[in-house]
């Protein structure tokens, strides 16, 4: 019976010492994945520092954007303003000019007989002023003298009378 029990210790030694290497060699390797995934967080790390950097730069250069975008907005509330009021002022001078039109109709509609008479008096004077300029340049001393001039002096005098019709033409 004794020798059941040391070959029984030493069955169980030889197990434990099975176990022993086992579990050895499944700790070696915990170690090894443990210090891959030791490596892998410290770059981790690294790529969530840079990350965080730029999303840092990003995060205020979006704030200098939006205060960009408030000025520019402010600014040009200005603009649209002042193109309101011209706006406003065009429509008010339609209106005037409207007002004014309406009013030019109706007081020519009213003076019609009037204005016609105006223009017809206006012909007349000018009618009895062409033949004014008519009896004139008929009545004139030197159109009855340019007979008795010989024909050489004669020339001279008409480019002369011609030269004076001409000048009273522009007046």
């Amino acid at each position: 019976m004794e020798i059941i029990l040391y070959l029984s210790v030493a069955l169980i030694a030889v197990a434990f010492l099975v176990l022993v290497i086992f579990l050895s060699r499944t700790l070696k390797s915990l170690a090894t994945t443990l210090d891959s995934v030791s490596t892998t967080l410290d770059g981790l790390e690294q790529q969530l520092d840079g990350v965080t950097r730029e999303t840092t730069v990003l995060l205020h250069k979006t704030n200098a954007l939006a205060s960009d975008i408030q000025q520019k907005s402010e600014s040009l509330n200005g603009v649209v303003n002042a193109v309101r009021d011209v706006g406003d002022s065009v429509r008010k001078f339609n209106g005037t000019i409207q007002s004014i039109s309406s009013s030019v109709n109706t007081q020519v509609e009213q003076n019609k007989d009037k204005i016609s008479q105006v223009v017809q008096w206006s012909n007349v004077f000018l009618e009895l002023k062409d033949k004014w300029k008519i009896r004139k340049q008929q009545s004139s001393p030197l159109q009855n003298h340019i007979e008795d001039i010989p024909p050489a002096e004669r020339a001279v005098e008409r480019a002369a009378v011609r030269a004076r019709e001409r000048e009273r033409a522009k007046y």
